[in-house]
C-alpha cells in the first residue's frame, strides 16, 4: 500500500507539472500573438523579458525615363479635333498601376495647345499627355530638364497650372514663383513620408531669367533644399538631368554628383538626359540610376526606343521602444520598355513592356535585351534584371 501511495503521489506531481507547463505555453503564445512578432517584424528583448517589436512598412516604386513628345507622336495622337494618348500607354498601365509610387520625367513641357504645340528643338506638348500618364498610374513627375525653358514664361505658367490642379501628383523642378519653388511637397503613404527634388545641369544655353523657372543644379542649391526637408521626411529622392546625350557610359561628373548626393543622405538618385539606358549602382545605401533613357519618344534607334523601368522597395523599420527608424532601398530590379511605331508611316506609337514583345513588334528585342541586361549590372552586381520570361 505504501508503494502505491507513493506512485499516486508521483503521478499527481507529474500532472501538476504538465498543467503548469501548459499554462505557461498558453500565456506565452498569447503574449507572442499580441506583440505580432513575425519574420518580417523581428523583436528585441530587454532584461526583464519584455518584447519590443520592430514595425516594418513598405512602398513599392517604379521609375521610367523621358516623356519626350515629338511631332510624330502628337500628330499620331490627334483625331477628331482632339488629342488622345491613352492607347499609347494601354500596355503599360497594368504594369505601372500595381506600384504604390511611379515616377517619370516630363521632358517636353506641358504648355498646352493654347500657346501652340511644337517639336524639336523647342518643345511644347498637349496637356492630354499628362492625363494619359496619370491614368497609367504615374504620380511623381520631374520637371527640371534642358527643355524646361523652351517656350518661356507662358509654357511654364500653363504647365504648373496643370500640375497644380492634380493635388495628388508630386511635382518638382519648375515653378512660377520663389514661393512655389520653396513649397516642397512631402507626401505620406503606408506610414512612410517621401519627397522628390529635381535639378538640371543644363538649359541648352537658354539664359535663366530667375532662380525658379527651372531648378539648376549646384551643390549649394541641393544642400539648401535637402536641409529644408530632411527632418520632415523619411525618404528623399533626387531627379538629376545630367550626363551626355546618347552616351551609354557614366561620366565623371555624374559619379561626383551621385557621391555628393549620397553624402547628403539622398535615398534614390534618378538620372535622365542621355536618352539611352545607363547602368545603376548602390553608393553605400543610396540607389543611383544614371539614366533611365526614353519612355516614349519619336527617336529612331533601338537604344533610343528602349527605356529602363527600375523598380524597388522602400522599406522603413521602426524600433517601437526607442522610436528610431531606418530606411533601406531593396530589391532594385531592372526591366525594360520599348516604343513601337510603324517605320514606314511613322504612326502607331505605343509603349510595350519587353516581356510583351515579339519579332513582329521589335525583331531585335532579344539581342537588345541581352545588351541592356549586361550593361545594367556592369557597375554593381546587386542590381537585378527581370527575365524576359512571361
Amino acid at each position: 500500500m505504501a508503494r502505491r501511495k507513493r506512485r499516486v503521489k508521483k503521478t499527481a506531481i507529474k500532472y501538476l507539472y504538465l498543467f503548469i507547463f501548459l499554462v505557461v505555453l498558453v500565456v506565452s503564445t498569447a503574449l507572442f500573438s499580441k506583440n505580432k512578432i513575425t519574420v518580417a517584424d523581428k523583436a528585441s528583448l530587454n532584461v526583464s523579458g519584455e518584447v519590443y517589436p520592430i514595425k516594418t512598412s513598405k512602398l513599392s516604386i517604379a521609375m521610367v525615363g523621358d516623356c519626350l513628345i515629338h511631332s510624330a507622336v502628337y500628330k499620331d495622337a490627334y483625331s477628331g479635333g482632339k488629342y488622345n494618348f491613352y492607347p499609347k500607354l494601354s500596355s503599360m498601365k497594368p504594369v505601372i498601376s500595381k506600384f504604390d509610387l511611379a515616377y517619370y520625367n516630363q521632358e517636353s513641357i506641358l504648355g498646352g495647345t493654347e500657346i501652340g504645340v511644337s517639336t524639336y528643338p523647342r518643345f511644347n506638348s498637349p496637356q492630354e499627355v499628362g492625363d494619359a500618364m496619370i491614368d497609367a498610374g504615374f504620380n511623381i513627375v520631374s520637371l527640371a530638364n534642358n527643355h524646361a525653358l523652351d517656350r518661356g514664361k507662358n509654357a511654364i505658367v500653363n504647365s504648373r497650372k496643370y500640375w497644380n490642379s492634380h493635388k495628388d501628383i508630386m511635382v518638382n523642378g519648375s515653378a512660377t514663383s520663389q514661393k512655389e519653388k520653396d513649397d516642397i511637397q512631402i507626401f505620406e503613404k503606408n506610414g512612410i513620408k517621401y519627397t522628390m527634388l529635381s535639378y538640371t545641369t543644363t538649359t541648352n544655353g537658354i539664359p535663366m531669367p530667375n532662380d525658379y523657372y527651372v531648378n539648376l543644379y549646384s551643390e549649394a542649391n541641393v544642400k539648401k533644399d535637402i536641409d529644408k526637408v530632411k527632418d520632415k521626411t523619411d525618404v528623399i529622392m533626387v531627379a538629376m538631368h545630367w550626363g551626355v546625350e546618347y552616351n551609354t557610359g557614366v561620366t565623371q561628373e555624374q559619379k561626383n554628383i551621385a557621391k555628393y548626393l549620397a553624402s547628403l543622405g539622398v535615398d534614390i538618385v534618378i538620372g535622365a538626359h542621355p536618352h539611352v539606358i545607363e547602368p545603376a549602382e548602390y553608393i553605400d545605401n543610396t540607389l543611383v540610376i544614371y539614366s533611365l533613357g526614353n519612355f516614349i519618344s519619336a527617336q529612331r534607334t533601338d537604344e533610343q526606343l528602349s527605356g529602363l523601368l527600375m523598380s524597388a522597395d522602400i522599406v522603413k523599420k521602426v524600433d517601437t521602444k526607442t522610436g528610431e527608424s531606418t530606411i533601406s532601398i531593396e530589391n532594385a530590379t531592372a526591366d525594360f520598355t520599348y516604343t513601337y511605331r510603324n517605320k514606314s508611316t511613322l504612326k502607331g506609337y505605343k509603349v510595350y513592356p519587353y516581356k510583351d514583345l515579339n519579332a513582329n513588334i521589335f525583331p531585335n528585342y532579344k539581342k537588345t535585351y541581352n545588351t541592356l541586361k549586361e550593361r545594367m549590372t556592369s557597375m554593381d552586381s546587386k542590381i537585378k534584371v527581370k527575365s524576359l520570361e512571361k
